[in-house]
């Protein structure tokens, strides 16, 4: 892990040379980059944009491509499925957890279609067919899927369920790289003045406190950049920094896999030190993917002590952070051998305990007499009714698990493939303008993606794809608003 340079802010006057002058400088060449710079470069303004890497990528690149449309695409409906900007943003509220921003989860629910409209006008491919069940990411080159809790409790009792997850046509794992290869290409074809292997030390701001430029370190020298009208923080989150994990997020060092590239947290500290708002820094997604196969989810979780925690059937990292929740390392997940199958050697689970009786099961795994024995107990008895009565799971997952042999699948945070990413950043309006603890705007500093807090900012309600919906969309309308600005 690596730790993010001095964020301290440059004084203007102390600036006795600018190397470059541009009216709107973007800081990151991910997703959320690579759309400000769409937008500021159609609004007239002269962009540049600069990427600590060898090239683009970011977070975006490592994802699979999905993005989290909803409100009637057109994919829903060719699909049969009748979803309303209504709908999603009731979902979307309730997926922010208890500080959803409702400004931007509206915002983003009545313009989720024309999004993605404007996604597969940039040249982004889907192929528009329907993929049932519980799905990661697709084998194939399918698109939508359900990527979230939007059938489960308590979601479903708020929101009409719908698919809303919007794969990237792409073979395979990993389309996030073709995603945002392919926004690189549209920003190169508007004469974007792109500056790779370019770190951004500083901000430089005025007397009165406006980000007027930036210090960037580039083949080991350092230049003034002047941005006239604003500059666009798109530098990810701090799941690379292993100091700022430490302050604010200390519970994910448990686990072993961040998900990022270089998500130093530059960009978050950077616009503290002037003076911005830095809101649900604690906040992180974590998720192991037990749900493959997909009969696993029919399995029953209990955590150490013999207790189960949660309905089953949400979202697979709903799960694995509510397995952080709990008391130890360990969780396991009860299965019969109905549904039992060899678990994903990605995931790193293992068998832990069988048995012919879940008395047994609960002997080999050490545990007290009469825990998870009675857990199933109970468990059965209501799901041979399809009940759930504790926890509210649903039918087709809903199921008694009363076929022998039995056996316990051990989910390890410190050893199995515990992945994360940090939902915590700046304060912003909709527009990407950064606000400072007072709730006033800094002038001349906009943020998008994950260096801002935005649509995802609860790890129990996370979906697969709104971190891109976040980034592409709220990127977009930051780069435009740093365009529109007065200059400085």
């Amino acid at each position: 892990m690596s730790h993010a340079a001095p964020a301290r802010p440059v004084r203007a006057d102390q600036v006795t040379r600018w190397d470059w002058d541009t009216d709107v400088a973007i800081v990151g060449f991910g997703a959320s980059g690579a759309c400000a710079a769409i937008e500021a470069a159609e609004a007239g303004a002269k962009v540049m944009l600069l990427e600590a890497g060898a090239g683009s990528g970011g977070a975006s690149a490592w994802s699979g491509g999905e993005i989290y449309f909803g409100g009637g695409t057109e994919v829903q409906k060719s699909a049969g499925f009748n979803d309303t900007a209504e709908a999603l943003e009731s979902y979307l509220m309730m997926a922010g957890g208890p500080d959803a921003d409702a400004e931007k989860v509206r915002l983003y629910a009545r313009n989720s279609v024309a999004h993605f409209e404007w996604i597969k006008a940039q040249g982004v491919p889907y192929k528009g067919n329907y993929l049932p069940g519980k799905i990661i990411e697709p084998a194939d080159d399918g698109t939508l899927i359900w990527s979230g809790s939007e059938e489960a409790w308590p979601f479903y009792e708020t929101s009409s369920p719908a698919p809303r997850g919007h794969v990237i046509q792409f073979m395979g794992w990993g389309g996030g790289r073709k995603l945002v290869d392919i926004l690189e290409a549209r920003v190169r074809a508007m004469g974007v003045d792109i500056r790779v292997n370019a770190y951004v030390e500083n901000l430089i701001a005025d007397a009165e406190g406006a980000v007027v430029g930036l210090v960037v370190r580039i083949d080991n020298e350092q230049k003034y950049l002047r941005s006239k009208k604003g500059v666009v923080l798109c530098t990810g989150g701090f799941c690379m920094n292993s100091e700022m994990l430490k302050r604010y997020t200390p519970e994910v060092l448990r686990c072993n896999s961040p998900i990022g590239e270089r998500d130093d947290g530059s960009g978050i500290m950077m616009g503290m030190a002037v003076g911005a708002d830095a809101i649900h820094m604690d906040e992180f997604f974590v998720t192991c993917p037990w749900i493959i196969p997909e009969s696993f989810a029919k399995g029953v979780f209990v955590n150490s002590r013999g207790n189960r925690f949660i309905n089953e059937d949400c979202y697979h990292g709903r799960v694995s952070r509510a397995i952080l929740d709990q008391p130890g390392d360990k969780a396991y997940l009860l299965l019969d051998s109905e549904i039992f199958a060899q678990p994903l050697d990605l995931a790193r689970i293992s068998v832990a305990g069988t048995g012919d009786t879940w008395e047994e099961v609960e002997q080999e795994l050490g545990m007290p007499e009469g825990t998870l024995s009675s857990t199933m107990r109970t468990y059965n008895r209501y799901a041979v009714e399809g009940e759930d009565p504790v926890f509210r799971k649903r039918l087709p997952w809903l199921k008694p698990l009363n076929v022998a042999p039995y056996a316990a699948v051990e989910l390890n945070v410190r050893s199995s493939f515990f992945s994360f990413f940090t939902l915590g950043g700046l304060r912003t309006k909709s527009t990407g303008e950064v606000l400072d603890r007072a709730g006033e705007r800094i002038p001349g500093l906009f943020a998008a993606g994950r260096a801002a807090c935005g649509l995802p900012r609860w790890g129990a309600g996370y979906s697969s794809g709104m971190s891109l919906a976040d980034c592409t969309f709220f990127g977009r309308l930051a780069g435009r608003a740093a365009a529109g600005a007065a200059s400085n």
